[in-house]
């Protein structure tokens, strides 16, 4: 299962992180951010150990969505040392995501 990520936690999980790191955000409420929810949580059991994959409620944590212009979802960010290195906004087939991550490791 992909980590629950909130503003308290963002910091040090997503931006300190030494691997690279898929955020989700999201929300209930969402109808394509059911179709993604599941799709995250297998890369995040396929990729444990090689990288971080994390989920962000948009509803309960706005801050880091809107430094990072997220005004649609789901929304998926791809950081590397802290940095924003991909963005895919709606729903996109598991491979997508898979070859984001692999182009960085």
């Amino acid at each position: 299962m992909a980590l629950e990520i909130t503003d308290a936690t963002f910091e040090e999980t997503v931006l300190k992180s030494d691997k690279p790191v898929v955020v989700d955000f999201w929300a209930a409420w969402c109808g394509p951010c059911r179709m993604v929810g599941p799709i995250i949580d297998e890369i995040s059991t396929e990729y444990e150990g090689k990288a971080v994959v994390g989920k962000v409620d948009v509803d309960a944590n706005q801050e880091f969505a809107a430094k990072y212009g997220v005004r649609n979802i789901p929304t998926v960010l791809v950081f590397q040392n802290g940095e924003v290195v991909g963005r895919q906004v709606g729903v996109a087939p598991k491979t997508a995501y898979a070859e984001a991550i692999d182009a960085l490791l």
